[in-house]
């Protein structure tokens, strides 16, 4: 990951996790609150896994973007094949499964990829506020990441 405010700032991001439900859906709005339209984000995951069809992003990732004033209300889980673009300058993987697809995908292309360990909060046990404090962790860790990686993005309006 790069490090440095002055770090190349890619016109077009994709964050991959497994199921597009939680950790990639929280990094694109992290990402988009920053960056504006300046940098175009989107998210997917490597399949859906039924809960999809209920609808968006999990309640607990989404209960704890809306306390940042993000909203994943809209948010419609995807995997790689229903992108609409696949143009991508960076990949940010936050699964190792997600890692070797975006390694695939981008074999012949010159784009950009990093991995981004992130804990997957779904697997928390305890009292519903102990399950929000993980989501909460996971939101913070990737806000963190996002500012670190791409804060000039927002200095560049």
């Amino acid at each position: 990951m790069a490090d440095s405010p002055t770090a190349h700032i890619p016109a077009a991001v994709l964050f991959t996790c497994n199921f597009n439900r939680v950790r990639s859906p929280m990094a694109e709005a992290l990402l988009r609150r920053l960056a504006g339209d300046r940098i175009y984000v989107d998210s997917c995951g490597l399949r859906t896994d039924g809960e999809a069809d209920e609808g968006g992003a999990n309640p607990f990732a989404a209960a704890v973007m809306q306390e940042i004033g993000c909203d994943l209300a809209d948010h419609v889980p995807k995997t790689f094949d229903d992108l609409q673009d696949s143009s991508f300058d960076l990949i940010v993987s936050l699964t190792p499964e997600a890692q070797h697809r975006a390694v695939e995908l981008t074999r012949h292309r010159a784009t950009e990829i990093e991995y981004w360990p992130i804990f997957d909060p779904t697997l928390a046990e305890g009292s519903r506020e102990a399950r929000l404090a993980a989501y909460r962790e996971v939101r913070d860790e990737l806000a963190r990441k996002i500012a670190q990686r791409f804060g000039s993005a927002a200095d560049s309006a």
